[in-house]
């Protein structure tokens, strides 16, 4: 079997030097918002390159709160892609706006800036561009429309951290920019954690009484709140992993590299594209084949952990059913989401296993042509 992901494999290299930080914390005696928690956001806001980031219990609370900290909320529309987990809507909706949908580029799987503003209305607020698998999006469109329309543009980089546009990390363009340390992510914790980027340092102060019951001060609340704090030993754990979050998105574009050459005789899989100037960190490798589905038992059967993220687009799910998108509006997402499959992607993935993904696909595919004649 080779997994999609394999976190064990990077236990067994940082293992010693996480159990270290964690024994540190549990016998500090400091367990919420201490000196790790202020010290990672120090850190988090060197390595991207903002003045100041919040940290979270989610990735989904770092939306969530965006939006607050803007006064979004109900009878305003923001804009976003269908293409992504749904959180990003989730977000939108917790808050009591609308998501409006607009297409995206088929070889990148983000949304297209030329879509975005045949979308917008006068309740338009906000644009959410998410930078999905690690693939930045074209953020000086998606800035030059949001500039000229007066609306703010809150970054999703959930599966992004360290995916640079322009020589210029993601999270860094619009106003706000949000993170996720599920553990599944390039940088993950052991637990649900997330972040906040920020240059202004009122939304700063905002995002952090929001995170505590609305307050600045304790025992003051100025208005609601959440409870959404990072816990120290996720913070300690992510200290230690942020000191190799570099080397491990080079892994991952070198095993990028080598997928593209193991595909390159077969037309039949459409890898990766990156717009230029960018730096995609490959959260996830995604290709487009032919009759997916099919292609995606067989690699099961094989015992390859490939994935579909995302089958079912935002726009047709039940949750937006209220809100009228039938099929066919969004024609890109509709058919790139019944063509895309994810394939084994983390930094200790092994030439071998790469070899045996790549092999096995495109026997799958040959398998599958031959049956259908």
């Amino acid at each position: 079997m080779i997994p999609i992901l394999d976190s064990k494999r990077q236990y067994a290299k940082i293992g010693n030097e996480v159990e270290k930080a964690v024994c540190e914390v549990l016998r500090s005696g400091s367990y919420i918002l201490g000196p790790n928690v202020k010290a990672l956001e120090v850190e988090l806001a060197k390595y991207i390159g903002c003045n100041y980031t919040v940290s979270l219990n989610s990735g989904t609370d770092a939306l969530h709160l965006a939006l607050r900290a803007l006064d979004i909320g109900a009878g305003d529309e923001v804009i976003t892609t269908a293409f992504t987990f749904v959180a990003t809507t989730e977000a939108i909706g917790i808050v009591g706006a609308t998501p409006i949908f607009a297409d995206i580029d088929p070889d990148t799987f983000n949304i297209d800036p030329k879509k975005i503003e045949e979308r917008i209305t006068p309740k338009t607020k906000a644009i959410i561009p998410v930078h999905l698998y690690g693939q930045p999006c074209d953020m000086d469109a998606i800035m030059d429309i949001a500039k000229r329309y007066n609306l703010y543009v809150i970054e999703d980089c959930c599966q992004a951290i360290g995916a640079e546009y322009k020589g210029q990390k993601v999270g860094t363009f619009g106003d706000i920019g949000c993170y996720s340390f599920y553990p599944t992510k390039n940088l993950g914790g052991m637990g649900d954690g997330g972040l906040i980027t920020v240059n202004s340092e009122n939304l700063k102060n905002r995002i952090i009484a929001l995170r505590n019951h609305g307050g600045a001060i304790r025992y003051h609340h100025d208005e609601i709140g959440v409870n959404s704090r990072l816990d120290e030993i996720q913070a300690a754990i992510l200290r230690v992993k942020l000191n190799y979050i570099d080397e491990w998105n080079k892994s991952r574009r070198a095993h990028a590299k080598t997928y593209n050459e193991l595909f390159a005789g077969c037309p039949d899989i459409q890898t990766p594209k990156e717009l230029p100037d960018t730096y995609c960190v490959y959260h996830q490798y995604t290709v487009k084949i032919p009759n997916r589905d099919n292609i995606h038992k067989m690699l099961q059967e094989a015992g390859i952990g490939a994935m579909l993220y995302y089958p079912i687009p935002l726009h047709l799910q039940k949750v937006h059913a209220h809100l009228g998108w039938t099929k066919g509006m969004l024609p890109n997402t509709e058919k790139d989401t019944e063509m895309v499959i994810s394939l084994p992607m983390f930094p200790e993935l092994t030439l071998e296993e790469q070899k045996t993904v790549a092999s096995t696909l495109i026997d799958c595919l040959e398998k599958s042509k031959a049956v259908a004649v």
